[in-house]
């Protein structure tokens, strides 16, 4: 079985490594050029690799990350006095619910409980 791992383009990645580290319980594994490398305290999980690049966002991110918690509204708070921004209103679908937010740098993700409020 292969691990993975998720990358992330961004302008500054030493910058957004603080808000994605705090955001996730991550911590920085070092960096190298135009790379910052966060790696979860668990085992398990996948890393992030923030890649610095030139060019801005532009546009919505093909791929996303969603940060699963069974209470939404009070980790959106908190990813909030880090630094993210919300984008919309709860929404809900399908047995789940989530906010979409933005991290400092305008890449988009969710808050989500991922079906765990399911009645």
């Amino acid at each position: 079985m292969s691990a993975f791992g998720l990358v992330l383009d961004c302008g500054d990645p030493e910058t957004l490594a603080e808000f994605w580290a705090a955001a996730l319980g991550y911590e920085p594994l070092g960096n190298a050029g135009n790379y910052v490398a966060l790696v979860s305290p668990t085992p398990g999980r996948p890393k992030l690799l923030l890649q610095g690049v030139p060019e801005p966002k532009t546009t919505k991110n093909r791929m996303h990350l969603d940060i699963e918690t069974p209470d939404i509204e009070p980790e959106a708070a908190r990813l909030e006095k880090l630094g993210a921004t919300r984008l919309a209103e709860i929404q809900s679908e399908h047995g789940s619910t989530w906010i979409v937010m933005a991290d400092p740098e305008g890449n988009e993700f969710c808050v989500c409980d991922a079906g765990h409020n399911r009645g």
